[in-house]
């Protein structure tokens, strides 16, 4: 119980925690974040430009959108990623890596596939190839997650979240904005098998990772049968941690930690534009410094959590993404200048990277090492819930309050998350002790 005290509380020196970047273990999750983050932009955006070109209406490109899905409801099936054993795979390869295989083979492959339609012919194909990459990616991101969660030791978790979303971003450029300056060169079908080659890699870095320590029963648990093993992966992870104390605080605490961040970033664009921006302005300054903040906010992040714990590190992305929201206020008031624009976006994405670098962490945290996989699953599903459903009220808000008014406010939206944070602090101090931080190594 101490130990799991000290690691939400304890400073650590800048020499150890910078130390702490040359570890291996730091490394393979860097190299995983970017094997997750590939195949996203495949089912987003690089899949509607590629559909625009193939003269797909915007009709039928819109019902695209339903790809997705499976990145919302991982958490339906990680019970059987957390507690089923692959034929063959899982003796070979141990519990983790097995999945990660399958999952990675499955990947690469459907991007493959995807090689191999044709919009204009089978339009219905292109929508199966897509729903494949989603369905494998996101269970190649369950086992990625709860890989990373494990094989680090607790206090690398904040630099472990910071690894993961450097490489994310990696993967994310690559089949972004790589692949779209590409097709104006080559032909599309050579960049899905290019990519679906750099999926394939990933399956390099399976065979050299190792294997995290199973939990103790893992053996005992392999031998039940399937129905048994998946009624205690469906139940017990949730009823473990909703018997903890303050799970509901912990709840409420994910759902709103970024409300203001989702209320204001979700009219970003219509707002620049209405300022008078232009496509190149908002573009450039976005997607190259924007990112650039953003990996710099991240980095930040992981740092301040291995040197002053999670609750400071998230009270910290807190305030910073609260008031970096009164930069766009500020711009709402000055209208169309470019400085300021830059201002707004490089401190807005510093601001949030710090924040997600902390709060990936914590949710690392917080999962048991018996059911990393589902409980890590189920803590994004509903925090990517809680950023859809709040994000909904923006349109309406802005349009009632007018942009000055709406970015004050949004500043203010960011006090029940650090409230419900405080909470946290105090009937929290002898914290229950999760698996994943008290595991010995």
């Amino acid at each position: 119980m101490a130990e799991a005290t000290a690691l939400v509380s304890a400073r650590r020196g800048w020499r150890e925690v910078l130390a702490s970047l040359a570890s291996v273990r730091i490394a393979i999750v860097l190299g995983m974040g970017v094997v997750s983050g590939l195949p996203l932009l495949l089912t987003g955006s690089t899949l509607t430009y590629w559909l625009s070109t193939e003269n797909v209406t915007i009709e039928e490109i819109g019902l695209f959108a339903l790809v997705g899905v499976p990145y919302t409801f991982k958490f339906v099936w990680a019970p059987i990623i957390d507690q089923v054993p692959l034929p063959f795979l899982t003796k070979m390869l141990g519990r983790r890596r097995a999945w990660l295989a399958l999952a990675v083979a499955g990947t690469a492959l459907s991007i493959a596939g995807l090689a191999a339609t044709d919009p204009q012919d089978a339009l219905w194909w292109v929508a199966v190839a897509t729903l494949c990459i989603a369905f494998f990616s996101a269970s190649q991101d369950i086992v990625i997650d709860a890989y990373r969660i494990e094989i680090l030791d607790p206090e690398q978790q904040g630099l472990g979240a910071a690894a993961t979303q450097w490489g994310y971003r990696v993967g994310m450029v690559l089949a972004g904005a790589a692949a779209l300056a590409l097709s104006d060169y080559i032909d599309w079908r050579f960049i899905f098998l290019g990519l679906a080659a750099i999926a394939a890699l990933g399956m390099v870095l399976v065979l050299l990772i190792p294997e995290p320590p199973p939990p103790a029963d893992w053996e005992e648990q392999s031998r039940q049968p399937v129905l048994q093993k998946l009624k205690a992966g469906a139940i017990d992870p949730f009823v473990e941690f909703l018997t903890r104390r303050g799970a509901l605080v912990i709840l409420a605490f994910v759902f709103f930690y970024k409300f203001g961040d989702a209320i204001g970033g979700w009219v970003a664009s219509p707002f620049y534009r209405e300022m008078g921006f232009t496509g190149v302005e908002i573009g450039s300054i976005t997607k190259i410094f924007g990112v650039l903040a953003t990996l710099a906010g991240v980095g930040v992040g992981g740092l301040l959590v291995a040197r002053l714990g999670y609750y400071r590190a998230l009270f910290a992305g807190g305030v910073f993404q609260a008031v970096t929201n009164l930069f766009f206020a500020w711009l709402a008031l000055s209208g169309h200048d470019l400085g300021l624009l830059f201002l707004s976006i490089a401190f807005d994405n510093f601001a949030g990277g710090v924040g997600s670098a902390a709060f990936v962490a914590y949710l690392s945290f917080l999962c048991n090492v018996r059911y990393t996989a589902t409980q890590y699953a189920l803590f994004s599903s509903f925090t990517a819930f809680g950023r859809t459903v709040l994000s909904t009220a923006s349109g309406w808000l802005a349009g009632q309050l007018g942009w000055f008014a709406f970015f004050a406010v949004t500043t203010l939206l960011a006090l029940p998350g650090l409230l419900l944070l405080f909470w946290l602090m105090r009937i929290q101090a002898a914290p229950a002790q999760p698996a994943a931080a008290a595991k010995a190594r």
